[in-house]
């Protein structure tokens, strides 16, 4: 399991990977919820003070990219190289995703130590030549199991996640002994109970490898595109192989050995329900047989649906990204995907929850709230944050409040990947403050002109303004850009310095906004969304 924030990181990195993601066509939500969820956890981490390394990149092998390519009349790398630099690598740049690598399966970096580790795996035994026959799914690059395929309502067999007709292919391939490995994953399975996320994901997988494993195809002969299998170079390398060698080559498997003991194995595999298995079995296995440790979690998160089905390009439900941030902005759309549905498990987009969502709790209760304080210290103190002089029992039920946000959020997102309740624990501290503000008053204490007056004012202020730099702090793995924008009107970069530095862990030490910084009331957080419109 990863470490705790309470526990040292030691010299190894806090490594965090998406899938690498298949460049047939430009990406949609269900890509990005995935990557902002891995910023997110990266973020997070960084931000407790550890070494992290997020990886992220594309997929660019296969049957699915050459007949893409055909279509398209152009070259599988030419198409590659189009949709990475003008689709793929923009987008991750627009939604402010902090990836410290970008690795591309055609790269020589991969091609060559995926040839390696192959090469490896037939010296030792691991490999070896036969025939296959079965039903395959150009679209999931996968051959399925009769009982996986679903039937339409004339008979034709269908893969079950694309919906499309599967082909029987029969062709001469090189295997991987995947069956031999079935116990020994249990064994692993059994001893890291954590290792498959959730719990559901877990028992899928289980009850998968318990029906027995077949060998694995590893290589393919009907077509070329492809890294070749370096002892036959009439074969390619089976798409997926390839694709999951990417985890190690990208941190120095075979070239650079300090990096890649600093750095691998991963600990948190972020993946589609979809393509679990690849992950949790499959992938595994292939270290076992190379000696290699295994990763720390694979986190499966749920489908984004829309009409009830899963939003893919091949069902007509993509959705650009672009979309909806144009309307609500990047940080409410990093934001939203992961405070509205609970992550692991299906979750169903809608526009009109979106921006029920943005108006109730960022554009009200957040939003609102850092303009409130801004305006009330402008007006009261001249822009100037007063000293805290006579605080009592409200004022520390704010601070218990903040730092039991603190402990929980720092939990649930660094520790469990509950993106959704350590969300909910921030804003729960979001609504106290407003609470505390209502029921305080300071309007009405601004009219008392006494010293006990002057002394109550200036605590209260003092109490909401250094409870929105706690609130910055634990926002800013979610919201960069509007975390940034509070943390400079409350005037902390004077006193405590750069947002980034500062530690999740020690957001809910109270004190840290020194008295005397400059409050000013910048731009508002959350516009509402008639405006954003107009």
């Amino acid at each position: 399991m990863a470490a705790t924030g309470s526990e040292k990181q030691g010299t190894k990195a806090f490594y965090v990977s998406t899938p690498i993601y298949y460049v047939n066509d430009a990406p949609h939500l269900g890509h990005a919820y995935t990557t902002v969820a891995g910023d997110v956890l990266a973020r997070w981490h960084r931000q407790r003070g550890e070494k992290v390394w997020y990886l992220t990149g594309t997929d660019e092998h296969g049957q699915k990219i050459m007949r893409t390519a055909e279509a398209n009349n152009v070259t599988p790398q030419a198409w590659c190289d189009k949709l990475v630099e003008e689709s793929w690598k923009p987008l991750w740049e627009h939604l402010n995703i902090r990836n410290d690598d970008f690795i591309r399966t055609t790269e020589k970096r991969h091609t060559d130590r995926v040839q390696e580790f192959v090469q490896d795996l037939y010296d030792k035994d691991e490999i070896y030549k036969g025939g296959y026959e079965g039903p395959y799914c150009v679209g999931c690059e996968e051959y399925k199991l009769p009982g996986d395929l679903i039937e339409s309502e004339d008979g034709t067999k269908l893969c079950p996640i694309h919906k499309r007709p599967v082909e029987l292919l029969k062709e001469e391939n090189y295997f991987f002994k995947l069956s031999a490995y079935g116990p020994k994953l249990l064994e692993f399975y059994e001893a890291n109970p954590g290792f498959i996320q959730p719990e559901s994901a877990r028992n899928e997988v289980l009850n998968f490898v318990r029906q027995g494993l077949q060998d694995l195809s590893i290589s393919r002969s009907t077509f070329d595109w492809g890294v070749p299998v370096p002892w036959d170079e009439k074969h390619v390398i089976y798409v997926w192989v390839d694709a999951l060698l990417n985890y190690a080559t990208a941190v120095g498997y075979n070239e650079n050995p300090e990096k890649f003991e600093q750095t691998f194995p991963a600990d948190v595999h972020l993946v589609g329900k979809d393509i679990l298995r690849f992950h949790a079995v499959i992938w595994p296995a292939m270290l076992m047989a190379q000696g290699l440790p295994l990763p720390g979690r694979v986190v499966a998160n749920g489908w984004l649906m829309v009409g009830g089905e899963k939003m893919s390009k091949s069902n007509l439900t993509g959705i650009k990204p672009q979309d909806l941030t144009s309307h609500f902005g990047v940080d409410a759309y990093r934001w939203y995907f992961l405070r509205a549905i609970t992550f692991g498990s299906d979750g169903s987009f809608s526009w009109e929850d979106f921006s029920a969502r943005y108006t109730s709790e960022l554009a009200n209760d957040y939003g609102n709230l850092a303009s409130r304080v801004a305006a009330m210290i402008g007006k009261y103190y001249g822009s100037t944050l007063p000293a805290a002089e006579a605080d009592g029992d409200a004022e520390q039920a704010v601070k218990d409040g903040l730092a039991r946000a603190v402990a929980e959020a720092d939990r649930l997102i660094g520790d469990e990947l509950d993106f959704q309740g350590g969300i909910l624990a921030i804003f729960d501290f979001v609504k106290q403050v407003n609470g505390y503000i209502t029921e305080q008053e300071p309007w009405k204490v601004a009219k008392d002109d006494s010293p006990e007056g002057r002394a109550r004012l200036a605590t209260i202020l003092y109490t909401a303004a250094e409870s929105l730099r706690g609130v910055a702090v634990l926002l800013n793995a979610v919201m960069p850009v509007t975390s940034q924008s509070l943390w400079g009107s409350l005037g902390a970069e004077a006193g405590l310095g750069e947002l980034e530095a500062q530690r999740v862990q020690d957001a809910g030490r109270w004190g840290q906004l020194p008295a005397g910084a400059t409050v000013t009331k910048g731009a508002v957080l959350f516009p509402r969304l008639e405006e954003k419109a107009a």
